[in-house]
């Protein structure tokens, strides 16, 4: 499925407090791996060839070297279903996707690779091989970022590296959601979602020299949070330098 028209992301919320530091914060243990991709899936309820991509990002979406996330879109909500889970805000996202690399159209599904690649969300080679050729181009996944617990809240804390200024997003993240599709291409299926993006907001930015992000609060029951460092604007963005996620997603 495909849409040409194209817009502009809705714009980040909720700065947090930035503080620049060197060397260690001596917070709470670490909270994820050393990541090696980010896989981004824009999908939606009401595409009948979504489900099979649904169940490739779930099978990928707890190895600890990964971040994999549905960002579900609302363009296919004429069609007779609306979807429970998406946002104009993902749907801006996408098209922001389109505009940076030079693509005409957004589809569903779709996946972006490291931020620099678009692929079939369905197909595994094509997914494969976008990651084999973004792995550390423009930066894409060079830059330490430790994700720790202290206090009843996440600590961000970004190494020094190339490939700044970028921007530090927290994605807020359902672990799985159930929905019973009762219209549209896919009525009356039953599909759980994984990794679903609820909000994302900007924490600040990153010029390059060890910096720390204050998050404030923590996850709810069967949430999580994807910590992004990435270079562009909303409109038009770039590589991703650095990823790190929550326990249990």
């Amino acid at each position: 499925m495909a849409l040409t028209n194209r817009s502009k992301v809705a714009a980040c919320a909720r700065a947090a407090a930035i503080v620049l530091v060197c060397g260690n914060l001596g917070a709470g243990p670490l909270t994820s791996s050393k990541v090696n991709y980010v896989i981004e899936l824009f999908t939606s309820q009401g595409c009948s060839f979504c489900p099979r991509a649904d169940h490739f990002l779930a099978a990928i979406a707890r190895e600890p070297d990964v971040v994999a996330v549905s960002f579900p879109v609302d363009y296919w909500d004429y069609i007779g279903w609306q979807d429970t889970l998406a946002s104009p805000a993902f749907t801006a996202r996408q098209k922001a996707y389109a505009a940076a690399l030079g693509e005409g159209h957004v589809y569903t599904p779709q996946v972006i690779v490291n931020g620099l690649a678009s692929a079939a969300g369905g197909d595994r080679i094509e997914i494969e091989q976008a990651i084999k050729t973004t792995t550390g181009v423009d930066g894409a996944l060079t830059v330490p970022l430790r994700l720790s617990e202290a206090g009843g809240h996440y600590v961000v804390e970004v190494a020094e590296g190339g490939g700044g200024p970028a921007g530090v997003f927290a994605l807020r993240v359902a672990r799985a959601s159930t929905v019973h599709i009762q219209r549209g291409e896919n009525a009356g299926r039953v599909i759980t979602y994984t990794n679903v993006v609820r909000a994302i907001d900007k924490l600040g930015d990153w010029t390059g020299q060890t910096a720390t992000f204050d998050m404030p609060g923590t996850a709810p029951d069967g949430e999580g949070f994807v910590v992004l460092v990435q270079k562009g604007t909303p409109e038009r963005p770039g590589a991703i330098l650095a990823a790190a996620k929550t326990e249990g997603l």
